[in-house]
């Protein structure tokens, strides 16, 4: 990089401050082990900057991420608007068919009007007063996992525990029987190598497979609750009009399988995350949980400084300038929403985990027409989840460092081996 007005730290980093072009190895494993104070890095020097090696610009600040997420100028889709042959967009791979086919209706991807009829239609069931109803069900699961281990002294918590409270009960809410859990997070995990960043052929073909394999058996259950309703979300969504309209069987597919996939998969990161941020900061968790106030405010403090999911895509619909940049109809932009949790012009001592902080929401779950519809559902189980699990286990600690998963841009434990 030629010009460069400033010296990274860090071998895989390196930023013209003067000409916002930064150059930033996702795939360095010294980078998604703990992004942080790379992030802090580009806050000092180039909180908008140009990403070569995604070939897009990126924005960390946080007023600006805030505002761009809920800026009518940019969207989830783009071809809505515009050809692939206007954009200079290849055709669609045949490999990825089936995903992009899962895909075609997802609420992630969407804009107005089929976003606001396929939202309003699901959205009731995720309202807070709704969720809530499920405390009962979450505290239940939580307590006869930690039943399962509490016995022997040591666990490794992502298989015994974050992995199977979040897949259970947004199965649950959706009509999928628990014994799915497994299977619905193999699919998951098969999807979701489609975000990452340098993803391979073999993670193509195997989002592929698992959205055939998804998509199929999503399509059996809608058969059997167009014969027999039940009272679950995917019933609802099958019998409830909107305007005169219902949903389509490919409507009702690509949003069963985006409601299971973001209902548990930054769930389970974020307990993963949010256990290991409070164990190597040496409060007491009894001081974290000691109420109701206290446990919302480490749970959301959690959410701010080690976010699930760093990235958040958008489509210029229409010519602009941001931030001195200036973008063009069709041009891509990304939005580091864990990078905006840690502005310093918003939050002092950005990366130093606060729980006493009472300085704004972060952003974790985006905002906007796009704010997670799954956010009440998360926040619930990680606000019973967690004084739970430090409740029952009161001599908590890390039996070895925590290893980091190579999803980049989302952020998760691999494993997580606990003893007390």
């Amino acid at each position: 990089m030629t010009g460069q007005h400033r010296v990274s730290p860090f071998p895989f980093l390196s930023i013209d401050a003067t000409s916002r072009q930064v150059s930033l190895d996702a795939r360095d494993a010294a980078f998604y082990a703990d992004p942080n104070p790379v992030y802090a890095a580009l806050h000092a020097a180039s909180p908008t900057f140009y990403w070569q090696e995604q070939k897009q610009w990126f924005f960390t600040g946080y007023d600006a991420v805030n505002g761009l997420l809920r800026d009518k100028r940019f969207g989830r889709q783009i071809l809505h608007i515009a050809t692939r042959e206007e954009l200079g967009l290849p055709e669609p791979a045949a490999h990825t068919r089936h995903f992009d086919k899962a895909e075609e209706w997802s609420l992630l991807e969407l804009e107005p009007p089929e976003h606001t009829r396929l939202r309003t239609l699901v959205n009731r069931a995720f309202v807070s007063r709704h969720v809530e109803k499920m405390s009962g069900e979450i505290a239940d699961l939580a307590n006869r996992l930690i039943d399962d281990f509490a016995g022997t002294g040591e666990t490794e918590l992502l298989s015994s525990f974050a992995d199977i409270i979040p897949v259970t009960m947004i199965g649950r809410m959706i009509g999928i029987p628990d014994d799915m859990g497994p299977q619905l997070l193999k699919w998951s995990h098969d999807y979701v190598g489609m975000y990452m960043f340098k993803r391979s052929r073999a993670d193509e073909d195997a989002a592929d497979r698992s959205a055939r394999e998804f998509a199929d058996y999503v399509r059996q259950v809608i058969a059997e609750r167009r014969k027999t309703p039940r009272e679950d979300l995917l019933s609802h969504m099958i019998h409830t009009e909107h305007k005169g309209q219902y949903l389509t069987e490919d409507e009702l597919i690509s949003t069963t399988i985006v409601l299971l996939n973001a209902g548990h998969e930054a769930t389970v990161h974020q307990i993963g995350n949010s256990v290991r941020i409070i164990l190597e900061s040496g409060l007491a968790p009894e001081d974290l949980f000691r109420d109701a106030a206290a446990t919302e405010r480490t749970v959301e403090e959690c959410l701010r400084i080690c976010a699930p999911v760093h990235i958040f895509q958008r489509h210029c619909l229409e010519p602009c300038e941001i931030d001195g940049v200036t973008l063009k109809r069709g041009d891509r932009i990304g939005l580091i929403l864990a990078a905006a949790n840690l502005d310093p012009l918003k939050f002092t001592d950005p990366l130093t985990f606060k729980p006493q902080r009472n300085e704004g929401a972060n952003l974790s779950f985006g905002a906007g027409i796009h704010f997670c519809i799954g956010a009440p559902l998360a926040r619930l189980e990680l606000n019973i989840v967690l004084p739970l699990l430090f409740k029952r286990l009161p001599k908590l600690r890390l039996a070895a460092p925590p290893s980091v998963k190579d999803v980049y841009h989302f952020h998760g434990l691999e494993r997580l081996d606990l003893t007390w």
